[in-house]
């Protein structure tokens, strides 16, 4: 570690309600946005470890209604854990520790947010399920912290990105960006063009749905990845969901739908041999009963029935999203080749026709459960 970063670390844990000497910490990869350090210190005696997060403000334009966000959201699931007698609570949800003021988060005299996490000792996580088992681990856990919110009001917390999800916006940003065609690019892209008009009806199902009051909002994590799961070293077992900063009102199908995106498919999502992009049903069945047999009991009618649908509309969301990018200059999802993001479009397309053509069985087997 620089220097710098080490200076500034002794600096930034004696702000914090950590008892104890700073010995030394290093860079840990949770997550691409924000600058994130273990470290670790002596404390009556004992070595422990606590988790010191810069908050990315350039991506978190409101960083303290994030830091509200996860203040409420972390005190929820700790209460509604120990409420229900679960042992090993500072494993099983995120802990905030606080300033040495009583504040969640120090915001340092040149604007930088800093937080402190207790760490999760004992755990990992991985970039991609291994089995169907992992595929299980992680329908059961984001599940289980949907059901741990579920009574926590959606309109207590902040929609820190609006309109995340709205896949309708999503479309009419995407027909500007055709319509535009600002550096010739259409041409290359015109087979995915289409298909993306021919799915315009996907846009607003969930949308509609909502807003007639049949699919409820709730508070969703919105960033539903494997790697945001935290599995027990020893058994495998999910023990705590990360990364919260989107968390934020929505709908729990986006979550599943991004699970099933995310899970279910053997490939990265520029995979450029589209041979290789499928839904896999294993993979699916275990991630479905892992998620429904903790979701199961809150979930109304009408989202278990667009269960199976979620992950279509999630990935053709995604898709639309990196084809609008790909037509407008790639401005926003970084590329590390020419067409790399035509690359992403074809594979979620892929991924989108796979599901549609086993979207069926899919449902029928959310119904069994």
């Amino acid at each position: 570690m620089a220097i710098y970063q080490e200076t500034q670390l002794q600096d930034i844990s004696r702000k914090f309600q950590i008892y104890g000497q700073i010995l030394h910490a290093e860079t840990c990869k949770i997550g691409h946005i924000n600058e994130t350090y273990s470290a670790t210190y002596s404390q009556g005696g004992t070595k422990v470890r606590y988790i010191h997060q810069k908050l990315n403000t350039g991506v978190f334009k409101d960083p303290l209604a994030v830091m509200n966000n996860v203040m409420r959201v972390t005190t929820h699931v700790r209460q509604k854990l120990e409420a229900r007698g679960a042992t090993d609570v500072t494993r099983r949800a995120l802990i905030l520790v606080p300033t040495r003021a009583g504040h969640s988060h120090y915001q340092h005299e040149a604007g930088e947010i800093w937080r402190t996490f207790v760490f999760l000792e004992g755990t990992r996580s991985y970039e991609s399920v291994q089995s169907p088992e992992q595929a299980y681990q992680a329908g059961r856990a984001f599940g289980d912290f949907q059901n741990l919110l579920a009574d926590l009001p959606a309109d207590s917390l902040t929609e820190t990105i609006p309109n995340f999800h709205n896949t309708r916006q999503r479309f009419a940003a995407f027909q500007q960006a055709v319509a535009a065609d600002r550096l010739d690019r259409a041409a290359q892209a015109r087979a995915e063009i289409d298909q993306a008009l021919a799915w315009e009806g996907l846009a607003g199902v969930v949308l509609d749905e909502m807003a007639a009051g049949r699919i409820p909002t709730r508070i969703t994590h919105n960033d539903t990845k494997f790697n945001n799961v935290m599995l027990d070293a020893a058994t495998g077992e999910a023990m705590c969901v990360v990364d919260l900063d989107t968390v934020m009102p929505g709908s729990a199908l986006y979550d599943f739908g991004d699970m099933i995106r995310t899970t279910t498919s053997p490939t990265l999502e520029d995979e450029p041999d589209l041979s290789k992009v499928e839904m896999r049903m294993p993979m699916f069945e275990q991630l479905a009963r892992g998620y429904l047999s903790a979701a199961g009991e809150f979930l109304t009618p009408a989202e278990r029935a667009h269960l199976a649908f979620s992950g279509k509309l999630i990935t053709f969301e995604l898709g639309l999203r990196f084809l609008t990018d790909y037509l407008c200059g790639d401005t926003y999802f970084r590329i590390h080749r020419p067409g790399h993001n035509l690359d992403r479009v074809r594979t979620q397309f892929k991924l989108v026709q796979s599901i549609e053509q086993q979207e069926a069985a899919m449902q029928r087997f959310t119904d069994s459960l």
